[in-house]
């Protein structure tokens, strides 16, 4: 049996969002303009100090610092939702450090991607929580397209499941392999969905409907990870698959060799899971917005993602 699904409630014009960087730094003058942004969406900003700090270059200060804001901000009754400032490197760091029964006492709409995938995981595993692989403060919330704006809100400001989940005009959606499948989705970044293997946030994927993006990494490199999914049996505990963007992926040393598809035709296709590609979520300019922890119906025939469950609190 597992853990009892806990959902954090729907935003209201007014709300509060808390933003923290739990992984990689900004730029200083970028966080104003993202405050800017949110506000512009109707609601208020509490803004954490990891937002301005920098520790060893890459990170928004020590894990300890970064796993205590966010500590502080599940707890925090004045914040509603939290949003990460960007993503980079560092989000693993903080899951042996985080108070999961804080978490679980007090859960609240938690959105992100990228890096911040080791924390849908380990809010997923540890206390059940259903999150938001969404846009980030200041990495796309400052010049954010009305698409990827519309998806964010709907996601966050509706008690009603999303229904269809339909990709900008010009995105086509590949059907791999056929079928119809029903599950809760899980997943993100392809690579952070790898580092956690054999720790104990290690993503359950039975009966899931997996979802798998990620940016700069070359066929072979995909080819890895995929490989070391399926020796895992990720693949084959997952009801299906849903393949996001994969962007930046492009291998000048083989130029004729693979591609992405070839590589997920390859390793993925043969398990004769429902499949689809090319759903526009990722790193992509006009982003959809994806509930984690819900109840969603692929339907690979028709090029079909049905969300059938709110993120929020009904």
């Amino acid at each position: 049996m597992g853990l009892k699904r806990i959902k954090g409630k729907k935003l209201i014009k007014g709300d509060t969002i808390g933003i923290t960087a739990p992984a990689g730094p900004s730029k200083a003058e970028r966080v104003p303009l993202a405050i800017e942004a949110i506000k512009e969406l109707g609601f208020q900003v509490k803004v954490g100090k990891s937002c301005y700090e920098e520790y060893g270059g890459y990170l928004a200060g020590t894990p300890q610092s970064r796993a205590e804001e966010l500590n502080e901000m599940f707890a925090d009754p004045e914040i509603d939702a939290i949003l990460c400032l960007r993503g980079g490197y560092g989000s693993a760091q903080l899951l042996d450090l985080l108070d999961y029964e804080v978490v679980t006492e007090h859960p609240k709409l938690f959105i992100g991607y990228s890096d911040i995938t080791a924390l849908h995981i380990a809010f997923f595993q540890k206390c059940g929580l259903a999150t938001i692989h969404g846009p980030m403060a200041t990495t796309e919330l400052i010049d954010c397209d009305e698409f990827s704006r519309s998806s964010l809100l709907a996601t966050l400001t509706k008690a009603e499941p999303l229904g269809e989940i339909k990709n900008p005009d010009g995105q086509g959606i590949s059907c791999l392999v056929e079928g119809t499948v029903e599950g809760e989705m899980v997943g993100g970044n392809l690579s952070l969905v790898t580092a956690l293997l054999c720790t104990p946030y290690e993503l359950d994927t039975k009966g899931k409907l997996l979802f798998l993006e990620d940016i700069g990494e070359e066929p072979y490199k995909v080819d890895r990870m995929l490989t070391q999914l399926a020796l895992a049996g990720k693949i084959e505990d997952a009801a299906g698959l849903i393949f996001g963007t994969f962007t930046e992926s492009e291998s000048p040393n083989y130029a004729h060799g693979f591609d992405i598809l070839d590589v997920i035709e390859n390793i993925v296709v043969p398990f004769g899971k429902p499949v689809i590609y090319n759903l526009q979520a990722g790193h992509c300019k006009e982003k959809i917005t994806l509930p984690f922890g819900v109840k969603a119906t692929l339907d690979a025939n028709n090029k079909r993602l049905i969300v059938e469950e709110s993120v929020v609190q009904s």
